[in-house]
Order: C-alpha cells, then sequence, then structure tokens
C-alpha cells in the first residue's frame, strides 16, 4: 500500500489462530500523512477480517474517544462556569471576561508548549536533548484541566474582591486597584510555588512528562503575571460601569439579590460618556 515502509512477519509469530504482521508506515503516525496511512491500513486491514492494534492504533483510538467528544464537554464547563460566576459575582460581564483570558492563557501555554518541543525552539538549551517533533495525545487535555480549575481559582480571588470593594461604594478604577493590592501577594505567591514544583517536574527523564510539566510551568507563569496582574485588572477598568451589567431576567433566573449599594456616580458618569 503507498506509504508502508515494510513489514515483518516471521514464522514464530503465527499461531493457529492467525499470523501476527508488523506494519512501519514512511512517515510518522503523527503527522498528517502518517495518520492517513494508518487509517487506510486499518481501513483495509479490517475489511479483510484482521485485528488491528499496536501503540498507534490505540493512540488513534485514544484521539477519537477523548477529544471526539470534547467540544460538548467544554461547552457544558463554559456553561456551569458562566452561571456558577455570574451568581457569585452579581454581573454577567466578568464571567465573560474571565472565560475569554482563561482561553488567552490556555493558548499563550499550548503555543509556546508547541513552539519548544514540536518546533524545537530552544529545547536544546532549557532541556539539552532534541525536539520530540510532536506533543504527546493525553498533555493538552491534562493541562487544559489543570489550568482551566487554577487559571479560574486566581480569577475569582480578584474579581470577588473587587466586587466586594465596589459594592462599598468605590468607583470602578478604585475598587480595582484595591483588589488587585488584596489578592496579588497571594495570587503570586501560589502562582510561583507551582511554577518552581513544575519545574522540578520537568526534571523528570521521560520526555512525555517534561512536556506536560513544560505546559504547565508556561501556563501558571503567564497566567499569574500577564493575564491576571495585567490584562484582568486593565480591563475591569476600561470597561468601567458596564462591568456590573446583569440583565434582570437572568437576574431573577439566578435568584440574584440587587447589590446593596448603587455604582458609584464616577462609573455612571464614564458609562454615560
Amino acid at each position: 500500500m503507498p506509504g508502508v515502509a515494510g513489514i515483518a512477519a516471521p514464522a514464530g509469530w503465527s499461531t493457529g489462530r492467525g499470523q501476527v504482521i508488523d506494519i512501519w508506515t514512511r512517515q510518522d503516525p503523527a503527522t498528517p500523512a502518517g495518520a492517513e496511512t494508518v487509517a487506510d491500513i486499518r481501513r483495509v486491514a479490517e475489511n479483510a477480517g484482521a485485528d488491528v492494534g499496536g501503540i498507534t492504533a490505540q493512540n488513534n483510538d485514544f484521539v477519537d474517544a477523548v477529544y471526539g467528544n470534547a467540544w460538548w464537554v467544554i461547552a457544558l464547563i463554559i456553561i456551569v462556569t458562566l452561571l456558577l460566576l455570574t451568581r457569585a459575582l452579581r454581573s454577567l460581564i466578568l464571567p465573560l471576561k474571565a472565560l475569554v483570558l482563561n482561553v488567552v492563557s490556555l493558548g499563550a501555554a499550548y503555543g509556546i508548549t508547541v513552539l519548544i518541543w514540536q518546533h524545537g525552539l530552544g529545547v536544546q538549551v532549557l532541556f539539552g536533548q532534541d525536539a520530540s517533533g510532536a506533543i504527546t495525545i493525553w498533555a493538552p487535555i491534562a493541562v487544559f484541566a489543570f489550568l482551566f480549575g487554577l487559571s479560574m481559582d486566581y480569577e475569582v480571588f480578584l474579581l470577588s474582591r473587587i466586587r466586594e470593594e465596589h459594592d462599598r461604594g468605590l468607583s470602578t478604577d478604585r475598587a480595582t486597584i484595591a483588589g488587585l493590592t488584596r489578592t496579588g501577594r497571594l495570587v503570586t505567591s501560589a502562582a510561583l510555588i507551582l511554577f518552581l514544583a513544575f519545574v522540578s517536574l520537568s526534571t523528570v527523564p521521560a520526555t512525555e512528562v517534561k512536556i506536560l510539566a513544560t505546559a504547565l510551568a508556561l501556563g501558571i507563569i503567564i497566567d499569574a503575571t500577564l493575564i491576571r496582574g495585567v490584562l484582568a485588572p486593565a480591563l475591569v477598568s476600561a470597561l468601567g460601569g458596564v462591568n456590573w451589567w446583569l440583565p434582570r431576567p437572568l437576574a431573577r433566573l439566578l435568584r440574584i439579590s440587587p447589590p446593596e449599594t448603587a455604582p458609584s456616580r464616577t462609573d455612571e458618569h464614564r458609562h454615560q460618556a
């Protein structure tokens, strides 16, 4: 078949039930061309009544099982997170902003990890070895599970404090400053501890573990500095009074009581301007 580099079928691999055949593809099965060859081989072999196994087939089955339904799982996570944060923060804009910034944080971690391990950018300097040429199939979903929870944890610390300060009558700018001042050290310290822990984990000889540790360490440090330390408070300050918008039908649905104090005149004036 096109794309097949060679096969091996020694007589000793034969039993009364059949013959075991090993097949090598010309291209790495992780590449698009290699994956197409593997799919063709499986289709032809299974149509002929053969069973297909091996690491490559297992990886493909894993991808289909885990990532095939990933969009439904992600959609469920987004909906549940949005509802919980809307209920907690009494705002629709703040939860939406938190989700968008989480996507930015995850995307940055994924992108830099791909640059390092798949394309080899700095891998010799950082780890003293060659690039793997591909990302371990289970790494993206594991990184998502870790980073989404941790990133949202930091976001809730920051935004809930800003919400509290705003309810006390502070303008959005002053509430943002107070919230960042109160939570900044906590978030930075926690992120630094996790970052160093994942850096230590990256010294494990297994490349798969190095890839996971790289993505987690990068995601944590990017989220705690650029996202929570710069972008999140900057967006809250820039949006002003819009941050506290919550449609009345949604408030009634979630049984949300109105805040004890109205938004400050500074926010109202800036929102009208």
